[in-house]
């Protein structure tokens, strides 16, 4: 019962997760930023465009952080509690 809660709990995360994945380009600069950047992409200075993804860049790398710690948080409990589990065919 508790696993299936679990697995339960694990899609709905990942359903909201990738809902909240933006599909079209996002900016991710304020609006300073961004008016700058936009003057100088118009006089063909492609530094804006470079601004935007090193932001994006940024913003993702705690989130891959934070699934990498949890990733293997699970596959240490997971090994666990196979360890702990008595095996049937002894």
């Amino acid at each position: 019962m508790k696993k299936s809660v679990q697995k339960i709990a694990a899609v709905f995360m990942l359903a909201i997760a990738l809902a909240s994945y933006p599909l079209s380009g996002a900016q991710a600069q304020c609006a300073m930023c961004s008016l700058t950047a936009d003057s100088s992409v118009k006089n063909g200075n492609t530094q804006g465009d470079n601004l935007n993804k090193g932001i994006l860049f940024l913003l993702a790398m705690p989130y891959a952080a934070a699934g990498l710690v949890g990733y293997l948080w699970y596959r240490k409990y997971r090994k666990k509690q196979e360890a702990e589990a008595p095996n049937p065919f002894s």
